[in-house]
């Protein structure tokens, strides 16, 4: 299966090229494409200069900082026009460790294989690496809140080291989702459970990053809390009326 890595860069210059080398290295079969969102630190011309000696990396060159989401669907896009079959999420920080991207593709690949393989930091075998305690209980905490929430059994909703088949891409129609920060890794979870696909999760090391810094913010954690409380409600509403209905 042809196969395309889109790992979104803003000032990631120092921990980027690391990450292609360990890419590159742990799986040279594989297609990388950088999306960058105008990054003032020169990572999108380091990622270009890395492309012009490499034809397996490719770039994306975006006019500005729109969000993880917007910057994943626009690699996505990318990557269906160019026919590939499997299409994952990586960041470039080096927290998802890229010598695991071979036990994501596996499992896709295997005879009952699913939708969406998700590499899961919270089922057994998974594990964080020097994470302060406040990241795992917001991680661990807004997991729960998402399965209750949305009646789902997955344990890493939120996670964001994940490989779809291309045909699960293009049924949740990529131009209607809107969530801009973390939050976009549960809406295309849901999305894909919704549409009566399946999820699978394999364990993975999640490894603090080194270089760079995170993303997270209160704004994101704020959206990510309201959408999924809208969801939820939309769900359990829906399921309300149809036992009525029943009734």
């Amino acid at each position: 299966m042809r196969t395309l890595v889109v790992v979104p860069t803003y000032d990631e210059i120092e921990s980027l090229p690391v990450t292609l080398d360990r890419l590159r290295a742990s799986a040279p079969q594989v297609d990388v494409l950088v999306v960058d969102d105008a990054s003032p630190d020169g990572t999108g011309e380091l990622a270009a200069r890395r492309a012009a000696g490499d034809d397996a990396v490719h770039v994306l060159h975006r006019s500005g900082k729109d969000g993880l989401g917007a910057a994943y669907v626009a690699g996505f896009g990318w990557g269906l026009e160019r026919g590939y079959d499997v299409l994952c999420e990586m960041d470039a920080d080096g927290s998802h460790r890229p010598e695991e991207l071979s036990r994501l593709l596996e499992r896709l690949a295997g005879d009952d294989a699913p939708d969406l393989v998700i590499g899961s930091r919270w089922v057994p075998g998974g594990r964080v690496v020097n994470w302060p305690w406040h990241r795992r209980v917001l991680s661990q905490g807004g997991n729960t809140y998402v399965r209750l929430a949305l009646g789902i059994g997955v344990r890493d909703a939120t996670g964001g080291y994940r490989a779809f088949r291309a045909a699960t891409l293009r049924a949740v129609d990529l131009a209607t989702v809107e969530s801009h920060g973390y939050c976009f890794q549960v809406d295309m979870t849901w999305r894909v459970l919704r549409g009566g696909g399946a999820v699978a999760e394999v364990p993975i090391t999640f490894v603090e990053r080194a270089a760079g810094v995170s993303k997270m913010s209160r704004a994101i954690v704020t959206e990510a809390l309201g959408k999924t409380t809208r969801w939820g409600l939309r769900h359990r509403w829906g399921q309300l009326r149809s036992l009525v209905g029943r009734g």
